[in-house]
């Protein structure tokens, strides 16, 4: 069994040697935070195909979080030389997981703003949406304890709606769209750090010092 080695926020250097000081997260976390994030995939593919998107036109797709989580997860050049989204620096963990508990701090902000709202099958949208938010709260305590990954502050997401509830489901279809793309995109990251190809780099370019 794979098992889930997570670097600290900095390398500690205690001689030009030093290996980086390192926490380890059993295999049940690992295979717990694994299938949570498999459960949001498969939740925001439930509500993109139910009621949040029924009867809207558009196919558009807006990734509304500020986070930079493409950039601060892609592997260095030479720890996966086929991924398309590369970078020449050091990955670093801590970065990676800090910008992803912003992407879940967001769009936690998002539903929990959208259920305030006139809805057009209250009902139903809340009660899809309330199980994807007790899914984002369980992975935003996974990446607390991967990394130390700190809680993002909380946003206000008020200010996107508007008076009327077609327009505003819409825009919520779209942005649920664009999270769902996220969402991918942090699927394959956190596998990546519980993999730990990273670690074993880290550690091969240290060990060469």
């Amino acid at each position: 069994m794979i098992c889930c080695l997570l670097l600290t926020s900095t390398l500690k250097w205690r001689t030009s040697t030093s290996l980086p000081v390192h926490n380890q997260l059993s295999a049940e976390e690992c295979a717990n935070c694994s299938a949570l994030l498999k459960s949001l995939l498969a939740d925001i593919t439930g509500l993109l195909g139910g009621i949040v998107c029924y009867g809207i036109p558009s196919d558009k797709a807006i990734v509304s979080s500020s986070a930079e989580t493409v950039q601060a997860c892609a592997p260095s050049v030479q720890q996966n030389s086929n991924c398309m989204v590369q970078r020449n620096t050091s990955f670093s963990e801590r970065e990676c997981v800090t910008s992803i508990m912003k992407d879940m701090t967001h769009y936690e902000a998002l539903i929990q703003s959208y259920l305030t709202l006139r809805l057009r099958s209250p009902t139903e949208e809340k009660a899809i949406l309330s199980t994807t938010l007790e899914i984002i709260r369980s992975l935003k305590n996974c990446f607390q304890r991967v990394n130390g990954g700190m809680n993002s502050a909380e946003e206000v997401t008020s200010r996107l709606w508007g008076d009327n509830s077609f327009t505003n489901r819409c825009e919520m279809c779209e942005m649920m769209r664009g999270f769902h793309i996220r969402a991918v995109t942090i699927n394959r990251a956190m596998g990546y750090i519980f993999s730990g190809d990273h670690w074993k780099q880290t550690t091969s370019e240290i060990t060469k010092i």
